[in-house]
């Protein structure tokens, strides 16, 4: 088990210091870009329909590469692929950029640069973390994932406020300042040396697609945390419409917008940090259920608010439960599958992810169309609530697990 040193010197070690950084610096400029599109597009259309398409474009080309990118992670270089992706991304900002500066941006082009970005992080989303076990020892994977996982929300922090206070000098400088984070995380990933044998090239087959599908059906364990993890989110999701929140029912500008997408990061990285140095213990499923539980209620909370300051609060609270979740997930994922199939099960993980974010924010932005912004969220969080008692009742084994390592077969 890893001693509190040697936590302390994971980020000393070159490798996990590059990775760290080429995540935060990729984070960061997603997190700027985000808020930039949300507030650009609800200023040019008006539409909370509009919204829930942004988490539609973000999704499409995840869903539809999913089983191409596991396949790719566990072929190639991952070092090489994450910095292709990053420098897709940077030239996708920069042409936001400049059609934003000129004043030429209309929704298409945002929905299309927006549609470029996700597909470069379709790839480079499950590639990442499966990069984790290439530049720590074992033993150290799960507080690595913590302390990556904080990173990335430190970024979510940074990134929404740069981004919300940015957007007064305009999109345009908001985007080119997110063109230049990737450039730094393509130049910190160039840079990475990782350790361990390279990835085992199997004939491309079927099966060999499938493989990740099956290997996560064959622990319920596994199945049952994604599945929880899909289905609460995706009914609790609020994030598309924060820009509806911050203008129409909070009565504020940008600047409140980059307040509210910070808050659960702020919550997030803090949970985050502490798992960095102290590892799960006791029932670790009964705390995987328990933040699901806080996810929800925080959600009813904040779409109920009419105060900054509560709504604030309740996202803080939210982005902690969820960073319970994030770090019980990914570190499960990563002690339990073989090297050769880890881009495979991560790409699979991704998807599920993908599911609950960005379909969850298309769901909110057509429920917001149909019933109004703070039915879609109130009625979201109570269907978390009543996800995460299901999957207690369902997933037995997921209640009372203990350990992330050795997790069965069934």
């Amino acid at each position: 088990m890893a001693t509190p040193d040697n936590t302390d010197r994971l980020v000393t070690r070159p490798a996990f210091a590059h990775f760290l950084a080429a995540r935060f610096a990729a984070s960061l400029a997603f997190q700027m870009v985000s808020v930039a599109v949300g507030w650009q597009i609800y200023a040019l259309t008006g539409s909370a329909l509009d919204l829930g398409l942004i988490g539609l474009a973000q999704f499409g080309p995840m869903l539809a590469l999913t089983l191409v990118v596991g396949h790719v992670a566990d072929r190639y270089d991952r070092r090489k692929i994450v910095a292709i992706c990053m420098a897709v991304e940077a030239l996708a900002a920069l042409v936001l950029a400049a059609v934003s500066l000129t004043g030429h941006a209309n929704h298409q082009i945002v929905y299309v640069a927006i549609i470029a970005i996700s597909a470069a992080r379709a790839f480079e989303s499950p590639t990442l973390p499966a990069l984790i076990p290439a530049v720590v020892p074992r033993g150290l994977i799960p507080r690595a994932t913590a302390l990556s996982t904080s990173s990335n929300q430190v970024a979510q922090i940074a990134g929404p406020a740069l981004g919300g206070v940015g957007y007064a000098l305009g999109a345009g400088w908001v985007y080119a300042a997110a063109a230049a984070c990737y450039v730094v995380g393509l130049w910190s990933m160039l840079s990475m040396k990782t350790e361990g044998a390279p990835a085992r090239k199997e004939p491309t087959t079927w099966q060999t697609l499938f493989a990740g599908f099956t290997f996560i059906a064959s622990r319920r364990i596994l199945l049952g945390t994604l599945s929880l993890d899909l289905f609460a989110v995706l009914l609790g999701g609020a994030t598309a419409l924060l820009p509806v929140f911050a203008k129409d029912i909070l009565q504020a500008g940008p600047w409140a917008l980059g307040a509210l997408r910070a808050a659960p990061a702020v919550g997030a990285a803090a949970t985050a940090l502490v798992l960095g140095r102290k590892s799960l213990g006791g029932n670790i499923g009964m705390t995987l259920f328990g933040a699901l539980f806080l996810f929800g209620l925080a959600t009813v909370v904040f779409g109920y608010s009419r105060s900054i300051p509560v709504s604030v609060a309740a996202l803080v609270l939210l982005g902690a439960a969820d960073s319970i979740s994030v770090v019980v997930r990914s570190s499960l994922v990563q002690l339990n599958t073989p090297n050769d199939m880890l881009g495979r099960v991560s790409a699979i993980n991704m998807l599920f992810i993908g599911t609950s974010n960005q379909l969850g924010e298309f769901r909110a932005g057509v429920m917001a169309e149909a019933t109004g912004a703070v039915a879609a969220v109130v009625l979201g969080g109570f269907g978390t609530i009543a996800v995460a008692g299901l999957w207690m009742w369902w997933y037995p084994e997921l209640r009372n697990l203990r350990s992330l390592d050795d997790v069965p077969h069934h």
